[in-house]
């Protein structure tokens, strides 16, 4: 593999990182929460027998929805329920596997996600929403526009792929070790590397733990889930997208994204991590903001 290929799938497999550890790497229900998620009653919406956790901010048909990427959840978006709770309907999601979810033995695919994502929202009585996606949640907002695109308004990619990184037996071959029982000494490597140049280091080692602390059948599931080739495609996105980006990705990276979305808004970001959000939290939401005000997007 080339080094710029190492590069990217360090940086979009945040999932990678998910070992079965002790208790004491478990991320609490109060880190999960975050400072910037307010108290805000828990809901839970079913899928398949098993719970889905999120929060709802506001009232209205029409929602903002944030999906956190790969071992993750609804907490990296803390910077942005405030700055959006007052303006529109916010909703932040734990996938299934993930923070306050349930985690069943599944198969954690990109599909199930997205099923999981139209539950949350038939829950909520949302009959339409901005969805934005970090990293693995880009190819879940993009599975749910092909399966629901009449309850899509918009979507805003965030540093996330709309391609695969390679075929299938290149991507067997990089996860094997990730299987192993150096796991958790692999995964740490990973994730310190994903997390560069973030400065700040007791953020660092916040995500990092709230990364390790997702089981290891969930993440490897999910992994294997966003390997395959067939959730990627040349299909169009008609509605317009958002997509803010770091420096990590091949050079003809906006080329392609225009080739799937005709109304794309493309941005690329320097010296920040994969979790660009968390970064330049204020900076990003004015971005999103523009994205809605320009689109016209969104009504409470």
């Amino acid at each position: 593999m080339t080094t710029f290929f190492n590069r990217v799938i360090l940086a979009l497999a945040i999932g990678i990182t998910l070992a079965n550890l002790s208790p004491s790497h478990q991320a609490s229900a109060a880190q999960q929460n975050g400072p910037g998620l307010k108290d805000t009653p828990s809901r839970y919406a079913s899928l398949d027998g098993s719970r889905v956790h999120y929060k709802s901010y506001g009232q209205g048909r029409e929602a903002l929805v944030f999906v956190h990427g790969w071992t993750c959840n609804m907490s990296f978006w803390r910077g942005q329920v405030p700055a959006f709770e007052s303006k529109t309907r916010v909703i932040v999601i734990d996938l299934p596997g993930h923070g306050e979810s349930d985690k069943p033995h599944v198969d954690y695919t990109m599909d199930f996600f997205a099923r999981s994502l139209d539950a949350v929202l038939r829950d909520a009585r949302v009959e339409r929403a901005v969805l934005v996606g970090h990293s693995m949640g880009t190819p879940v907002i993009r599975q749910f526009y092909r399966k629901y695109p009449d309850k899509v308004l918009a979507l805003v990619i965030v540093d996330g792929p709309l391609r695969p990184f390679a075929d299938e037996a290149t991507m067997a071959k990089f996860l094997d070790p990730l299987r192993g029982s150096n796991y958790s000494e692999a995964a740490g490597r990973l994730v310190d590397q994903m997390l560069a140049p973030m400065s700040s280091p007791a953020l660092r080692q916040e995500i990092k733990s709230m990364m390790l602390g997702v089981p290891q059948y969930v993440a490897v599931s999910a992994m294997d889930g966003m390997a395959k080739s067939f959730i990627w495609g040349q299909d169009k996105i008609t509605v317009p997208v958002l997509a803010v980006m770091t420096r990590m990705w091949p050079p003809d990276t906006e080329q392609y994204y225009r080739s799937i979305a005709p109304q794309l808004d493309y941005q690329t970001w320097e010296g920040v991590s994969h979790f660009l959000m968390m970064d330049r939290p204020k900076e990003f939401n004015e971005a999103v903001a523009m994205f809605l005000a320009k689109s016209k997007l969104l009504r409470k």
